[in-house]
């Protein structure tokens, strides 16, 4: 067999393993989550170490297709010794996949809190560009970290989406309970919407609408207006319009204009008797045209996961 079919097969074992992976943790027991999380810190390390190698200057005099296959085996030996170590990543990644799926944190090799600091310390150093890197292969190797954030379900949220959810919490919840409708649900939407509270609309003179829900001003809206340049989305394709939207004196004004919409009018009934799921909450929205983007759904809901999260780490 070529020393190319062998890197060729090396990739298609990754593949496999990565399947695999996700059969394993699928079957929710400590001992595969384990099993997952040892795997996963593996590729990690295997990616970064590999990522380290490219950004070293080659003399190009003994650089062939034997000793690439060569540096390659002897990375993915370096992260196999890198990997199980107590206090490192596989601690922490078998913490949040356990937690996940719903099962009990002493279960997953009673991580401590040592880990989350290793990590930290770590995304420090993979996501810092050394004097002399490369430009590309830092960025790849920032997007391993991100991909190892995504697939053991940790990801890194940003100051500005912790502190939206924890301003806008009290406020929700409280139009929550009236309505029914979920308080993540309408945080998570208020900040898709804006950002996370980053991008606001705004009246003439600068003064915040408080509309967080891109709520449009229609014939029948009696209260103030705010008028800016919108996205809309004609036939699949974005074009830039004025559009009126409603404005609130403040925040709370605003979640029970949203609550009333969604309860009361006949096109989000269906997105209303769905507040259990919410992809499918997210779906009703879009179906009945809240939002003309056609990613809508898909975005939203992943907002709303991202205001659970935040919440669930709060309390």
């Amino acid at each position: 067999m070529s020393i190319g079919a062998l890197q060729q097969n090396a990739l298609a074992a990754d593949g496999r393993s990565l399947n695999k992976l996700k059969f394993q943790a699928g079957q929710n027991s400590p001992e595969a989550i384990h099993e997952t999380a040892k795997q996963l810190e593996s590729l990690f390390m295997r990616e970064l170490i590999k990522s380290m190698r490219e950004a070293t200057m080659k003399s190009g005099m003994l650089d062939n297709a034997g000793t690439d296959l060569g540096s390659d085996l002897l990375d993915q030996q370096l992260a196999s010794q890198m990997t199980g170590l107590p206090g490192g990543l596989g601690d922490l990644i078998a913490k949040q996949l356990t937690r996940q799926m719903g099962g009990s944190e002493s279960d997953a090799l009673n991580a401590d809190d040592s880990s989350l600091s290793s990590l930290s310390q770590f995304e420090g150093l993979t996501s810092r560009r050394l004097p002399g890197t490369p430009k590309a292969a830092a960025a790849k190797t920032q997007s391993d970290a991100a991909a190892v954030n995504a697939l053991n379900g940790s990801p890194k949220y940003g100051s500005h989406q912790t502190q939206f959810v924890k301003q806008q919490t009290e406020v929700a919840e409280k139009v929550a309970k009236e309505s029914g409708i979920p308080a993540s649900y309408m945080i998570g939407q208020a900040g898709h919407e804006t950002g996370w509270g980053q991008f606001q609309i705004k009246m003439k003179g600068g003064a915040i609408s408080h509309n967080l829900f891109g709520i449009k001003a229609d014939s029948g809206w009696k209260g103030k207006v705010a008028e800016v340049t919108t996205t809309e989305y004609v036939n699949g394709k974005p074009e830039k319009r004025i559009a009126k939207f409603r404005a609130y004196d403040n925040y709370e004004d605003a979640y029970r204009d949203y609550a009333r919409l969604i309860s009361e009018s006949p096109r989000y009934a269906k997105a209303r008797s769905q507040t259990g799921s919410s992809v499918a909450y997210a779906n009703g929205l879009q179906r009945a045209g809240y939002a003309t983007d056609p990613e809508y759904a898909n975005k939203l809901s992943r907002a709303i996961t991202t205001a659970q999260r935040i919440q669930r780490n709060m309390t």
